[in-house]
């Protein structure tokens, strides 16, 4: 009874993430169509980046388009949007206040005119006399030239919200508009954001000075908004694709088994790695270098790794799917072939089995990121790292300790029970971005246990704990280290999913070795590719003979590709709102792709939303 109660309340936990998702999508397609004519269209200046921001309730400053609008943009595309209302959340009531606060030194709840033009116009967005004017006339609420800020934020938030709602209502009410209802992620969007993302340890901090969009937000809402209804989008040619999946069938044993008694005599290789989650999204993880010393009969195989002193906990990395791609190395270490991938599934288990020639393979791990993504679960609180025992010694408290030792277990990639230095830098240029050099090592030696010039779980607890020294206690190194590493503060790993790969060689003794830490990158994309056109149904677009929609089923997932054979761009405009139980990576149900000449990309990835009922996959390619 209990295990139903928990698999009912992670279903429900799965589709409300689900729900807030596609409600989160919604308002930022409002947004967007209030200002442009079709989510296909770029924003192609600093006020149209700024104007569409504040339709979707957002309050910009310059510094704040800035960063998104460098000396090198030259356009913006819908999922750019998108990506930045996802970093920039709506100014809360608490921020407003905390910022007139500043102002307002004694206290009183209200600011004189005077003073307020005074700041407007010359500090930070530098404001003119006539738009202050324009915010005293309309916001002196007690008549006597002082300004209210309490009953001002109210106004303020409550018109933000309606701004927001009649972007969704204008939405809602053209038939024409619902039906620009997609975005534009492409391969290699050239001229497009690329969101900043801020070194481990750098401070994230809010700056709290009093916004000047408080003018364009609050008072020209509807004035400076222009709806104009766009026509619909034809489509000259489509394909469509249905797929049916049992309840669990996804991850039942295959015909082939992966792992048979007969390799049991097999020399084995392994090793740990990480998929990492980064701000914007995009996933990281160790790459490997395999070495087989002769030709002989393989067996490869990834899976999320269950970390032993976790076992009790909700490891939620354990849903997340994996797979690995094997590539032949060659000299110029471009445009490496692929050999195969792990396309067979043991529940959590993704393996290959086959023969492979002597020499050096790169191993790519992969995950398609429809599992592994940004959560909307509010951590309420945050747990304790540190504590002073009687005698006023720091200590690490029992909760910080158990993640540490999870995280030993995670970086200590060849399973000893030890980090070596090579180890262990994987772990700094996560969390610091730098590396630790052979004479900084030996001063670790020094002061640390170590055994065979490698760290040990207690030297590393050790290393943390003087870390927390060198801070007199202040934690905030420490999350930094923790955030990194998928952490959040309630000291859950909810943003990286740690794996191990195996290799079972008959003939002779692999190696596995790893060699980076990194973005999948142009050779995983065009490995992905490959995968799915050599196994996957091929349908060419009804009317048009040189785009090719590519669908294949591996285990629990379901990836298209769409392979443009035309010597000119095309836009394909893809719907899966036939889809029943499913979830993808790009989080929108109805989205456009523009993909270039000559040239082919993964259009999704799809996986069950709930393995334990059926879904079904049914997608429509179009042509715009």
């Amino acid at each position: 009874g209990n295990q139903k109660a928990t698999h009912s309340e992670n279903s429900q936990g799965k589709k409300s993430q689900h729900a807030e998702e596609a409600i989160f999508y919604m308002n930022c397609r409002a947004a967007y169509l209030t200002v442009l004519k079709s989510s296909l269209e770029n924003i192609k200046s600093k006020e149209q980046l700024s104007l569409v921001l504040q339709q979707a309730g957002r309050n910009p400053s310059q510094k704040t388009i800035k960063k998104y609008w460098t000396s090198q943009t030259t356009s913006l595309n819908f999922d750019d949007f998108c990506a930045i209302l996802k970093k920039e959340k709506p100014a809360t009531k608490n921020e407003l206040l905390k910022a007139f606060g500043k102002i307002d030194t004694e206290k009183a709840g209200y600011i004189s005119h005077d003073e307020l033009c005074q700041i407007l116009t010359t500090r930070g967005d530098k404001m003119t006399w006539e738009e202050v004017s324009s915010i005293t006339k309309q916001a002196d609420f007690n008549c006597n030239g002082k300004l209210d800020y309490n009953k001002f934020c109210e106004l303020y938030l409550s018109t933000s919200e309606q701004c927001c709602k009649a972007a969704r209502d204008r939405l809602e009410m053209d038939p024409r508009l619902r039906q620009q209802h997609f975005g534009n992620q492409t391969a290699n969007s050239s001229g497009g954001i690329t969101l900043s993302k801020p070194s481990p340890r750098v401070s994230r901090k809010t700056d709290h000075k009093l916004p000047k969009g408080i003018y364009n937000s609050y008072f020209l809402c509807d004035s400076r908004a222009p709806s104009r209804p766009s026509s619909a989008q034809s489509s000259k040619a489509s394909t469509s694709t249905t797929i049916t999946v049992g309840a669990s069938s996804s991850s039942r044993n295959t015909k082939l088994i992966i792992e048979p008694d007969t390799m049991k005599e097999w020399q084995r290789a392994q090793s740990k790695g990480c998929f990492y989650l980064e701000e914007n999204g995009e996933i990281l993880s160790h790459r490997y270098r395999l070495h087989l010393p002769q030709r002989s009969a393989v067996c490869v195989t990834i899976k999320p790794f269950h970390i032993p002193q976790a076992e009790a906990k909700s490891c939620q990395w354990l849903s997340v799917d994996t797979a690995l791609f094997i590539l032949k190395e060659n000299e110029t270490q471009e445009n490496l072939q692929l050999v195969s991938f792990t396309e067979l599934q043991n529940k959590e288990m993704f393996g290959w089995r086959g023969e492979l020639g002597s020499g050096v393979y790169c191993l790519l791990p992969f995950t398609t990121g429809c599992r592994l993504r940004k959560g909307k679960t509010q951590i309420t609180g945050e747990a304790k790292l540190v504590w002073r025992d009687e005698d006023g010694e720091l200590a690490l408290t029992k909760e910080f300790r158990a993640a540490l030792l999870d995280i030993f277990e995670t970086i200590d990639l060849d399973g000893n029970g030890l980090l070596s230095l090579e180890e262990y830098n994987f772990f700094e240029l996560r969390t610091s971005g730098e590396k630790c050099d052979q004479e900084a090592w030996a001063v670790c030696k020094e002061n640390f246990e170590m055994k065979k010039n490698e760290l040990t779980r207690q030297g590393f607890l050790d290393l943390n704990l003087m870390e927390a020294n060198d801070r007199d206690g202040d934690p905030w190194d420490l999350w930094v280290t923790l955030l990194s590493l998928g952490y959040n503060k309630a000291l859950e790993m909810t943003e990286a999913c740690p794996f191990v790969i195996d290799i079972c060689a008959e003939r002779c003794k692999p190696r596995i070795k790893a060699i980076s830490l990194e973005a999948g990158g142009s050779q995983l994309s065009r490995a992905v590719c490959s995968s799915v056109v050599n196994t996957g149904e091929a349908k060419v677009l009804d009317g048009s003979g040189n785009i090719f929609i590519y669908t294949s089923r591996s285990g629990s997932r379901v990836t298209s590709v769409i392979e443009n054979k035309s010597e000119n761009k095309v836009i394909i405009h893809v719907n899966n709102e036939q889809s029943k139980n499913c979830l993808n990576n790009r989080g929108l149900t109805v989205f456009a792709v523009e993909v270039a000449p000559k040239s082919m990309m993964v259009s999704q990835h799809v996986m069950a939303l709930n393995e334990q009922e059926e879904w079904i996959y049914s997608c429509v390619h179009s042509l715009v």
